[in-house]
Parts: structure tokens; C-alpha cells; sequence
């Protein structure tokens, strides 16, 4: 005969998933962004060095996007198509390097009205629709301390 510990009690909260469609998820990283001056010559450390498996995503403003998968991350890697686009002009400016950061958000029109609130300097006043297909915005990274900020629906 087996007897439970738990017997005539509830299961432990940590072996019930509480989670539900309507259970907020909380803010968390969904991607960072990496300026390449090419594609071509920045992939093969991806995916044959780490790697990183590619997730198809849309070209966008200006740029076209390679996705990798990093575990729960996404890393794009955005070559400027067009010499007047928003990579391009970093590239020229700072060279390669880390772009921007997304964070994913429950609620992208309340984040951005509390981000308003806040002072918040906005690059997109209302949501787009960006590279993975997701409603997004923009933060000036004169207001979130240097850092270019994306903010996207989970």
C-alpha cells in the first residue's frame, strides 16, 4: 500500500500550473537587436559557431532581418537595405553592434500611456506592426538611460 503526504490535502501550489490564458505573463526580454553591415558575413557565427537555428521573420524599416533562436530569446540580426533607414544610420554612426533591446509587454497601449505619464520620451506614439508581426513602439533612448528600447505585445 502507498500513502501519500498529501493525503486529504491540496497538492503543493509549485505542482499546479496557475497560469491561463488571461494570467498575465509579466515583462520579459523578447529580443535583441544587433546592427551587421552584412548578413552574409555575420550569420555563419550564429549558426555554425553557436548554434543558432534561424526563425523566419519580415523585412522592416529598411532592414533586412535575420532571426536566431537563443533558447526563449530571439536575436535579429538587421543589415540596412536602405542608406537612410535607422540601421543604417547607427551603423554609420557607431558601427556593428547591439541595437536595441525588446522587451514584451501584457499590455502595450497601458505600458505606453504609463511611460507618457512617466515622461517618457516616444519614439512611436502608437503601436506598428514590426518584424515578427507583433504590434510595437519605440522608446527614445534619450529617456531609458542610452539604451534604444522596443516594446512589443507578448
Amino acid at each position: 500500500m502507498v500513502i501519500s503526504c498529501n493525503e486529504g490535502r491540496p497538492p503543493p501550489l509549485s505542482s499546479i500550473n496557475l497560469m491561463t490564458p488571461s494570467t498575465p505573463r509579466g515583462t520579459r526580454v523578447s529580443h535583441i537587436g544587433i546592427a551587421v553591415e552584412a548578413l552574409a558575413a555575420s550569420l555563419p557565427f550564429f549558426r555554425e559557431v553557436l548554434g543558432l537555428t534561424e526563425v523566419p521573420l519580415d523585412d522592416s524599416d529598411g532592414a533586412s532581418i535575420v532571426g536566431l533562436s537563443a533558447g526563449e530569446l530571439l536575436v535579429e540580426l538587421l543589415q540596412a537595405d536602405d542608406p537612410a533607414s535607422p540601421i543604417a544610420r547607427f551603423v554609420a554612426k557607431r558601427g556593428p553592434g547591439i541595437h536595441h533591446i525588446c522587451f514584451s509587454v501584457d499590455d502595450l497601449d497601458a505600458t505606453l500611456e504609463r511611460c507618457r505619464r512617466a515622461g517618457v520620451r516616444l519614439i512611436d506614439e502608437t503601436p506598428r506592426i514590426g518584424a515578427e508581426g507583433k504590434r510595437i513602439a519605440f522608446l527614445h533612448p534619450n529617456s531609458t538611460g542610452g539604451v534604444l528600447v522596443e516594446l512589443s505585445d507578448h
